[in-house]
């Protein structure tokens, strides 16, 4: 046989492998456990869930959502990266798991960029920068002009140190040469009550489990923290039409396993991951609450946590923020 009709069968018979692996990777007999390091209940888990169920219908295979909540998603990472890697054991990791911990943290029980393999996005929530609805300043332009003339008066508060809502504020305070007092909360929810109550002035919030409140006039919204508009809030300008031009802060979610999860794998849990994300239904519920689908292939999403991980451990040294 010759050398070019050689490396033609051998091409044709390596992925005929890769495919067969890719379909009997998952044997009906036992379900994927989806990891989910956070509580039953809120936004992370709702997005784990919805998925898991349009993955199971993908993959022919249940699919199964276990919370190990705790330590900031260390908990949760750190069974991830101990598992198998055979795809059993996969999981929900997010911005402060793979973006954030590593620069606050002297030492992790994981590796960040080493410790996982990559399947594919999640879903991202917009930041948007709310205010009580008493709070004197209409306008991004007389928000930053009453912080500077209350230089360390004015409190914003954060679901916690080291969550999205406090980084995004830190990289606020920053871009603005604003001083803002930080005030840190166990949880979005005591923080969003204490600003409706007018406890705190301001407040980075994502929109799931705010948005209600904003609708019903109970926040009021100068800017959100997206290079476009947003159809669930338009009349709200962006940061940059709003005079912070470059800022952009999400909340997100991505896909992940074990590091060393063979290819066809990973690629066959992607293939199912964005088919379930594609399906009307399920966009139109998460767009409604404000979370943006975000289908990627294993390698962009790879990409796009090692361009966060690069933005946000910047922005958190310049902070100052350790949690150990």
């Amino acid at each position: 046989m010759q050398k070019r009709q050689f490396i033609a069968v051998l091409g044709a018979a390596l992925m005929t492998t890769g495919m067969a692996q890719a379909q009997t990777a998952f044997p009906a007999q036992q379900a994927v456990k989806w990891v989910v390091p956070y509580a039953p209940g809120g936004t992370t888990d709702v997005i784990a869930r919805n998925l898991a169920i349009g993955m199971s219908k993908e993959l022919g295979q249940t699919v199964v959502v276990e919370n190990k909540p705790g330590a900031a998603t260390i908990i949760g990472a750190t069974q991830i990266v101990r598992s198998p890697a055979d795809g059993y054991t996969v999981g929900t990791a997010d911005s402060g798991t793979l973006a954030f911990n590593p620069a606050m943290y002297r030492s992790l029980s994981y590796d960040a960029q080493k410790d996982f393999s990559f399947i594919g996005g999640l879903g991202r929530m917009p930041l948007v920068l709310a205010v009580h609805p008493d709070f004197p300043a209409k306008n991004m332009r007389e928000f930053l002009a009453h912080v500077r003339s209350h230089p360390g008066q004015v409190t914003s508060g954060s679901s916690g140190p080291g969550s999205p809502l406090h980084v995004a504020l830190e990289l606020f305070k920053q871009r603005t040469g604003s001083n803002l007092l930080h005030v840190p909360y166990k949880g979005s929810a005591p923080a969003l009550q204490d600003l409706m109550a007018g406890q705190v002035q301001t407040m980075f919030v994502d929109l799931p489990p705010s948005l209600s409140m904003i609708k019903a006039g109970k926040l009021r919204v100068l800017a959100v923290a997206t290079p476009l508009r947003m159809a669930i809030l338009p009349d709200v300008p962006t940061m940059a039409e709003a005079g912070v031009p470059g800022f952009e802060a999400y909340a997100w979610q991505g896909f992940v396993g074990p590091a060393k999860l063979p290819a066809p794998v990973v690629q066959r849990l992607n293939k199912d991951l964005n088919a379930a994300l594609a399906q009307p239904a399920l966009r139109a519920k998460f767009e409604e609450i404000g979370i943006q689908p975000m289908a990627m292939t294993p390698r962009e999403f790879g990409d796009f946590v090692r361009s966060e991980q690069k933005l946000w451990s910047e922005v958190i040294r310049s902070a100052g923020i350790q949690l150990d």
